[in-house]
């Protein structure tokens, strides 16, 4: 067997100001086939696991390139058609082929592309002919389109939020193209749109036990191979927008239907439970402040880089300098000319600084500060899972009992390592402020004595029903109240 694998990932936050182009794949990943590291990441991980499974197989995998970049606004459109075109041309020089493996995240949009991998997914079928296997790896804060449904044979994605699963999920795809190939299952696909858009982290019920029923499902029943939870990407402005429900049977389109369709409807008749209670950041410092021990976290939900807003903004920080509070670390703040500043200072300076809060309005206003540089670290990294982030040039800065990362690659937080890798124990700081929605949890309610979830300014579109949408519909939940009836 011949089967071709590639990446090309990111997610878009449509309504971002900070709009990309091929330096930001650059700064997060790109590889040109072969050049993969042996560590996948998010979205890459087809990839690297295929490299398992055809070696214990016997057959030849073809990689073509991998790129990803951290989440933000807009592509450029000649930097999606270079991608593309580039991963394109790889498919047709590895002909003829069994299968294809793709890599995707599956919330990419691009000037004039509100569906980049269905616009994707479509020529690779056009290339290989409606016989060859194509299939999928998709992050569930995607848009599952119908273009991509009819384009692929089947789509699997990660169960889990925090994302802590993506590489368990690569090998739940590669299992079922494995017996795809040998001729043990014929895989069909089924999807059923519940009308809803929400946020579903699987760290607390309802979601836990909802994911917890899927494995269930799967590992009971043959002939239900996977189950998937396409949770929708609220912050992108495309027509698709919404939370799907993917069932993939061995032969049973009837069966994986009416699963399929089950499972929607108990999804539906949950909305508006899945969100953990966020306050603002007035309770959120009065809470911090009062708690007997730390670590306590205060996560700004949704200053979060991973949902492609900028990291920069101050609010939460700002509260907690008004009030003044101390024995503090920030990861991160993204600062492009302030780490430029800093790396021509050197460590040890004592400089005055201004910081934070330029990328766009309702982030809070930059904090003025004399700060001491403790440590500049080029090219920094933290742990996600089995992957590695990176963070960019990043620098530690300290002034009036607070210590702030500041950092060139905007990246969540997703790990304690984030703060470790400056020189900074986070076990022995009362307060650490991080930006991230749910990612975080899994590593950081590992140290913390306590966990504040903040909505802090409105960096992030979090709102789909008063969201000035143009494309997407507006007859799903929360726009409208009841669209399923139920």
């Amino acid at each position: 067997m011949r089967l071709f694998t590639a990446a090309l990932a990111t997610e878009t936050n449509t309504f971002s100001p900070i709009c990309i182009d091929k330096r930001a794949f650059e700064a997060s990943l790109y590889a040109k086939p072969g050049q993969h590291p042996a560590t996948p990441t998010l979205c890459t991980a087809p990839i690297t696991v295929g490299r398992e499974v055809c070696a214990r197989e016997g057959w030849t995998l073809i990689e073509g390139s991998a790129s990803w970049a951290d989440p933000a606004g807009l592509i450029n459109r000649d930097t999606y058609e270079f991608l593309r075109d580039e991963i394109l041309d790889q498919l047709r020089a590895a002909l003829p082929v069994d299968g294809v493996v793709m890599g995707l995240h599956g919330a990419m949009v691009a000037a004039g592309y509100d569906d980049p991998e269905g616009d994707l997914l479509t020529r690779m079928r056009e290339i290989v002919g409606p016989d060859v296997l194509i299939c999928a790896e998709l992050d569930p804060h995607s848009h599952l389109t119908a273009k991509r449904v009819a384009a692929t044979n089947f789509l699997v994605a990660f169960k889990e939020f925090p994302h802590i699963d993506f590489v368990d999920r690569a090998r739940d795809l590669w299992a079922i193209v494995v017996r795809t190939l040998k001729g043990e299952i014929k895989p069909v696909m089924s999807v059923f749109d519940p009308q809803m858009i929400d946020v579903f982290p699987t760290s607390k019920q309802p979601m836990r036990g909802f994911v917890d029923q899927l494995l269930a499902l799967e590992a009971s029943d043959p002939e239900i191979l996977s189950l998937s939870v396409i949770h929708g990407f609220m912050a992108a402005d495309v027509p698709e927008m919404g939370t799907k429900i993917i069932a993939i049977t061995d032969g049973n389109a009837a069966k994986g239907a009416a699963l399929a369709e089950k499972l929607g409807r108990e999804l539906y008749d949950m909305r508006g439970t899945f969100m953990v209670k966020q306050i603002d950041e007035v309770a959120a410092v009065t809470q911090a402040l009062a708690a007997p021990r730390g670590p306590v976290v205060i996560a700004d939900v949704w200053d979060n880089p991973g949902g492609g807003t900028a990291g920069d903004a101050t609010v939460l920080l700002a509260e907690l300098i008004g009030r003044g509070a101390t024995d503090v670390a920030v990861g991160t703040i993204w600062d492009p000319i302030a780490v430029q500043i800093c790396f021509a200072a050197g460590e040890g300076a004592e400089i005055p600084l201004r910081f934070g809060a330029k990328s766009a309005p309702d982030t809070g206003n930059p904090i003025d500060k004399r700060v001491k540089i403790i440590k500049l670290v080029a090219n920094a990294e933290m742990k996600f899972g089995e992957s590695f982030a990176p963070f960019g040039d990043a620098v530690w800065i300290q002034f009036d009992g607070i210590d702030v990362i500041l950092n060139s690659t905007r990246a969540q937080s997703f790990d304690p390592s984030l703060f470790s890798v400056m020189g900074i124990d986070p076990t022995k700081r009362k307060i650490l402020l991080i930006k991230s929605t749910n990612h975080f949890y899994d590593s950081f309610a590992r140290i913390a004595a306590e966990i504040i979830y903040c909505s802090a300014g409105r960096p992030y579109p979090n709102t789909p029903a008063t969201t000035n949408y143009r494309k997407a519909r507006r007859t799903i939940w929360p726009m409208v109240a009841d669209p399923l009836g139920a």
